[in-house]
């Protein structure tokens, strides 16, 4: 039977040609790139951050955009291609329930300066998770320089930037306790107003890189006592989850914690995590051993 071809009709009323079969590229390029699976629904969010590329580049067409990244297998417009189709939502504190918890086991986990405690934000998107991490730290143990290594990292180098900047919307802290706003944020004055500044001390505590988590291997030590890989999952397919899960338990050990999103489910990898609380995991062992 003959494959039926996919139309190139544009889809809508838009300022660029975006056919059926364009949509489809891109879904292809950027699965094989960041393993990321797009929907359908998506379709309005695609065109509208990638126009903005080909208006950049003066290009005119979504095919002869397309063409030239499959023709330049790597380079610096594939990370914005990349950077252009990922998501990243987050906020201060998301999900505070695993920031309770974190707390409590850095309270009780006995660190020093001459052995601190390694934690890893794997995908940190513009740095509200590993500041989150880092002020829970502090808090922890009652001091600015709390004996912990923070990794924080992210495919997309443009939230990194922004990450590693720690400059925020003013909005953006609205929701912290007065507390935590005067204890670990400078507000802007004449220029610089209505925003504010992470404290230096926390932004010492943070070592930002960018990674991808579809690389074979992660080059960046461990183990580490809590891993956060919380919402990234979702846009992932079973397959494609289990191998990050594979190496990302690589980087624990028996007593470390992995913290996941509210809407991520791994009974597909009960062989590599095990569930000990409320989105919270542990490697699983046993599995290995048997």
């Amino acid at each position: 039977m003959a494959a039926t071809s996919l139309p190139h009709s544009p889809v809508g009323n838009r300022d660029f040609v975006f056919s059926e079969r364009d949509f489809r590229r891109v879904c292809q390029l950027i699965r094989d790139r960041a393993g990321i699976a797009l929907v359908d629904s998506k379709r309005d969010m695609v065109y509208g951050r990638l126009s903005r590329r080909l208006r950049a580049l003066g290009l005119t067409e979504f095919g002869t955009y397309l063409d030239q990244l499959e023709r330049n297998g790597d380079g610096a417009e594939w990370q914005a291609f990349t950077n252009a189709l990922t998501t990243n939502l987050t906020a201060f504190f998301r999900e505070p329930h695993h920031f309770e918890h974190l707390l409590e086991q850095l309270g009780q986990s006995g660190a020093t300066p001459r052995a601190p405690l390694a934690l890893w934000s794997c995908a940190a998107s513009t740095g509200e998770e590993p500041y989150s991490i880092a002020i829970t730290a502090c808090e922890a143990f009652g001091t600015l320089t709390p004996p912990v290594r923070i990794l924080a990292t992210d495919i997309d180098t443009q939230v990194l930037a922004t990450a590693q900047r720690g400059v925020y919307p003013v909005e953006r802290v609205s929701g912290l306790s007065p507390e935590r706003k005067r204890r670990f944020f400078q507000r802007g004055t004449g220029p610089n107003e209505g925003h504010c500044r992470v404290h230096p001390a926390l932004q010492a505590l943070i070592d930002f890189r960018p990674l991808n988590l579809l690389s074979p291997r992660y080059d960046i030590g461990g183990p580490y006592a809590a891993v956060f890989c919380r919402n990234v999952m979702i846009y992932f397919d079973k397959p494609t989850q289990r191998g990050i899960l594979s190496r990302l338990v690589t980087h624990m050990d028996a007593a470390s914690l992995l913290y996941t999103g509210h809407s991520e489910n791994y009974l597909h990898a009960s062989d590599l995590i095990r569930p000990c609380g409320r989105t919270l995991y542990r490697r699983n062992f046993e599995a290995d051993a048997a």
